[in-house]
């Protein structure tokens, strides 16, 4: 009762201060001419409409403005007697009018807005700017209209340049409805029925029309209608205590009843308390913090600066283009109700803001926290200094560890580095030996070879000699090839190519030069296939890999298959034999210098490491594939963008 009590008083006062300054303004003889008129909906002493016009002149007389200030106030209240708004509107427009016209009016309020709009003619013809109204209005009606019954039609601003013929600049709020259908079907997909919650004012006529005309988009909703207009706060809390099973309620306005009595935020409360288990959402804030679990609604903020610079800037350039701008909405979610009805709003499939948000564990024992801090700093720093000494011994205890380390690592390089050099010599005597060997005896048997030897038998010889003298040779340029690609001196020349075609002519040239039993396959899903690649070293691999795999392979197939895969930047080709296969233990060791698996089968062992190098440096990869039991298969890749 208190309560009540003190916002009684406080609207007698704010309505008494308004009505003096209402007569003020009406009690001048002589009006400025070419002022600004600021036409405002509700009493110029209410907090809203106090807020904006401080902000306006301030911010007005900031950026230089000299044209002063009308203001007219309608004192419109519930919608029931909006018959006298577009008359009083009338009237205050013609009291402007001729030698008295304003150099631009500025509406204040949806009431002012509509008033403006629903004029049947242009009386003064300044420039408008409406402020702290919506997009979407209806046109006022004539008295012979029954208004508790009453249903209009949302008519959007912007549709036939219905702002633009009337308004010159401004803001309007957008009120999203499809939007909040959308969240409370997210949030209750079983949801059935919308009970929309409007009041007795024109915001409420309003965006019930604008409702009406949103939901035929959903005719799988029933929409509610709990209209202010027929109700009284009492009626309405009954209503909301019969709404259907899975039924969602929808705030709009609520301020004035059928009663034109003025209900705030305990009206909403008591029909919370007579619904406590409908959901409710907010089109236009209303309910949040207490009751709607969130909205998509407009974003409010004080008007009165931003009108007031572009009052300035229409005063400035009277021949500027209209241009009436839509303030966007945001979607607002509580923390605390969603966790209240068991929502679950930490993935949500939307942006949003959330608000009434629990206090952090941080917030809640700030002072403590700090206080802790402070302690536990003067404990690490008391820790620190007594660590400082230990540590500075230890330091010298540790430098003369890793020191040692570091000779012993050294020393363990070293002997690996002489055993590898020594295994190297080794092998080169070997490799260089045997070759030499066969061609120095078969250069002798020659040399001394008399007219008992055949010219078949020598022409064998000089075949030995030059298959060892091949070997020697081969030899000698793998250990230089290996020794460029390891110092990054190789570079690859890069050309356009058909690779299809080095394909077969490796085929063609082992067939050629090994003869053997075994039957070489080339298998390809296309005929050529253009790319960049270096030819030399392309068909340098696919020898390597088709001689190993002849090494390997008595009286068997070698498949050489090319494949392309541009989804994924590359070809493949692959390398397919039936002969003795290659153990899974030693799989990972093929592709090293010197390597053998057959110690006794001729060969360097540098045919597949330079093989992995030289994939390696076109950007590829190289690799045996283990799933293959029936011989060795390796595979290479070559990519296309080179």
């Amino acid at each position: 009762m208190a309560t009540l009590c003190k916002h009684a008083l406080l609207y007698f006062l704010l309505l008494f201060v308004g009505l003096g300054i209402s007569t003020r303004v009406d009690a001048q003889e002589k009006m400025t001419k070419n002022s600004i008129l600021i036409i405002c909906s509700y009493n110029p002493a209410a907090h809203q409409t106090s807020v904006f016009i401080s902000d306006f002149l301030d911010e007005y007389e900031t950026l230089g403005g000299r044209t002063s200030i009308e203001i007219e106030n309608m004192n419109c209240k519930s919608f029931m007697e909006s018959f006298r708004w577009k008359d009083e509107m009338h009237a205050i427009l013609t009291k402007y009018k001729g030698a008295n016209a304003p150099k631009m009016i500025v509406l204040l309020g949806q009431e002012a807005w509509a008033s403006y709009l629903s004029q049947d003619s242009v009386i003064v013809s300044s420039p408008a700017i409406c402020s702290l109204a919506s997009r979407n209005a209806v046109i006022l009606p004539n008295d012979t209209i029954d208004l508790r019954t009453w249903m209009p039609e949302s008519v959007d601003l912007f549709d036939n340049n219905l702002g633009m013929q009337r308004v010159r600049s401004g803001f309007v709020y957008e009120y999203d409805v499809p939007s909040n259908i959308r969240m409370i079907k997210y949030f209750y997909p079983e949801t059935k029925h919308i009970a929309f919650l409007t009041d007795n004012t024109y915001g409420g006529v309003s965006m019930q029309a604008l409702v009406r005309k949103e939901m035929k988009g959903f005719p799988e909703l029933d929409l509610i209608l709990l209209d202010g207009r027929e109700h009284t706060i009492y009626t309405l809390t009954e209503e909301f205590s019969k709404l259907p099973e899975h039924t969602a309620i929808l705030v709009g306005t609520w301020r004035v009843d059928r009663n034109e009595g003025y209900f705030m935020r305990n009206a909403t409360y008591s029909m919370m308390e007579a619904s406590p288990r409908v959901p409710a959402f907010s089109l236009s804030t209303i309910g949040l913090g207490y009751w709607a679990i969130g909205g998509v609604t407009p974003a409010y903020r004080d008007l009165g600066r931003d009108i007031a610079r572009e009052a300035y800037y229409l005063e400035k350039h009277p021949d500027a283009d209209s241009k009436i701008s839509v303030i966007g909405s945001e979607t607002l979610i509580d923390s605390k109700r969603a966790k209240a009805v068991g929502l679950n709003i930490d993935k949500l499939p939307f942006e949003a803001k959330i608000i009434n948000t629990d206090r952090s564990f941080y917030e809640q024992y700030f002072y403590q926290i700090w206080m802790g801090i402070v302690i536990l700093g003067i404990l690490v720093l008391g820790l620190v200094i007594s660590l400082f000494f230990y540590i500075r011994a230890r330091r010298l205890s540790l430098e003369l560890l890793r020191s040692e380390h570091d000779l012993r690592e050294a020393k363990d390089r070293a002997e690996e580095s002489s055993r590898l050099k020594t295994a190297f010599l080794a092998n080169m005597s070997h490799e260089i030996r045997t070759p030499l060997n066969a061609i120095v005896g078969f250069s002798d048997v020659l040399v001394a070879s008399n007219t008992d030897r055949d010219e078949v038998e020598q022409q064998g010889y000089a075949e030995l000699i030059k298959l060892n003298s091949d070997l020697l040779l081969r030899l000698i340029n793998d250990i230089l090839d290996i020794s460029r690609l390891e110092s990054g001196r190789v570079v690859l020349s890069l050309q356009q190519c058909d690779v299809v075609q080095l394909c077969r002519q490796a085929v063609t040239s082992i067939e050629f030069t090994r003869k053997t039993s075994n039957q070489l396959v080339f298998v390809s899903a296309c005929e050529a296939y253009e790319m960049r690649a270096d030819t030399q070293r392309f068909q340098q691999v696919l020898i390597n890999l088709l001689t190993n795999a002849v090494k390997f392979t008595v009286d068997g197939t070698i498949t050489l298959e090319f494949k392309a895969e541009p989804e994924q930047n590359r070809v493949l080709i692959s390398v397919t034999d039936t002969g003795c296969g290659i153990p899974v233990e030693k799989q990972k060791r093929v592709f090293e210098r010197f390597e053998k698996l057959d110690e006794y089968a001729q060969g360097t062992g540098l045919g597949l490491s330079i093989c992995k190098l030289t994939v390696e440096k076109w950007g590829g990869e190289i690799w045996i594939d283990q799933e293959y039991t029936d011989g060795a298969r390796f595979v290479f890749t070559h990519p296309l963008d080179l």
